[in-house]
């Protein structure tokens, strides 16, 4: 339903309407206990930073892109709850996987004007070469009574992908398994509008990949549905259509959770993925099939504190 973390996060009142906040978080696994990211505690992410109603938000440290903060939240993973539900890689970095983060970035978000927010990011990479390593992330978000918009632009250096969970296993002429881009531009757009009990969403993406000479375009088309039979019961259904160099990923999920608290929830989703143009079915983090069709059947336990 959603990756395991743990962490901790913190405000401080300073006066006149200025607060210090923090977060420290870690992505964990359940089943074995072993960190997202070996190594690394604070693999999700690690900031400290100011915030004013007046002024906005800044803040310091290692920090998710818009993508993650503001697509993210429009896709059919999100609707339904359904962590399977990530375009095949994330290349379009909507899951908060462990290189997605900027490290070593300054993010400042606008206060919100009428449901409007704004925000900016820019990541060094910590070396003498100001280009290498530099990630940089603009968004826009509206939200106000049952509609919620988006878009978002990223131009990312120098950064490593989950390409390999795709099935691929040679791309732009380096091994799937240690591609590094020289550049990512990515950019997408998506809203959600409830209607009574009913809420839709649609989001568009679009990833281009460079390397050397090569250049490769990633783009993901995903939508879908949320019916609220109750407050503490929901249905849904949803889709998207994933393409990178001539191959195609499409997969479908239907899904329900039910409440038994605030806190805890039991969920059951089943997914159905096909994929086409020689490539082979990749539910997202659930491994590479044989062939074109692959099923997913998940239930569980999921519990926030």
């Amino acid at each position: 339903m959603s990756p395991d973390r743990f962490g901790f996060v913190g405000r401080e009142d300073l006066g006149g309407g200025l607060e210090a906040i923090f977060r420290l978080e870690n992505g964990f696994y359940t089943t074995t206990g072993a960190m997202a990211l070996p190594g690394s505690i604070f693999n999700r992410q690690a900031y400290v930073g100011l915030s004013t109603d007046k002024i906005g938000t800044l803040t310091l440290g290692r920090q998710t892109p818009f993508n993650f903060d503001w697509l993210g939240p429009l896709s059919t993973a999100y609707g339904a709850a359904d962590w399977y539900m990530f375009h095949p890689g994330n290349l379009d970095e909507l899951a908060g996987i462990s290189n997605v983060q900027y490290p070593n970035s300054v993010k400042y978000t606008t206060p919100n004007y009428g449901g409007l927010t704004l925000g900016a990011m820019l990541g060094l990479g910590n070396t003498a070469n100001f280009g290498y390593g530099r990630n940089f992330s603009v968004g826009i978000d509206y939200e106000q009574g049952p509609l919620r918009a988006s878009a978002v632009y990223s131009d990312e250096h120098d950064r490593s992908t989950s390409i390999a969970t795709t099935g691929i296993a040679t791309f732009q002429g380096s091994p799937a398994s240690t591609y590094i881009a020289d550049r990512i531009e990515n950019m997408g757009a998506g809203a959600t509008y409830a209607f009574g009990n009913l809420t839709v969403h649609g989001l568009y993406t679009r990833t281009k990949l460079t390397s050397g000479q090569h250049a490769d375009v990633y783009q993901a088309i995903d939508g879908g549905a949320t019916y609220h039979v109750s407050p503490a019961y929901s249905v849904s259904t949803g889709a998207f259509t994933t393409t990178l160099s001539g191959k195609r990923w499409t997969e479908y999920t239907l899904g329900n959770v039910y409440a038994l608290s605030k806190s805890t929830q039991i969920y059951a989703n089943l997914l159905f993925e096909r994929a086409s143009g020689e490539a082979k079915a990749a539910i997202f983090t659930a491994g590479v099939a044989s062939g074109g069709n692959q099923v997913g059947v998940l239930a569980g336990l999921h519990h926030s504190f």
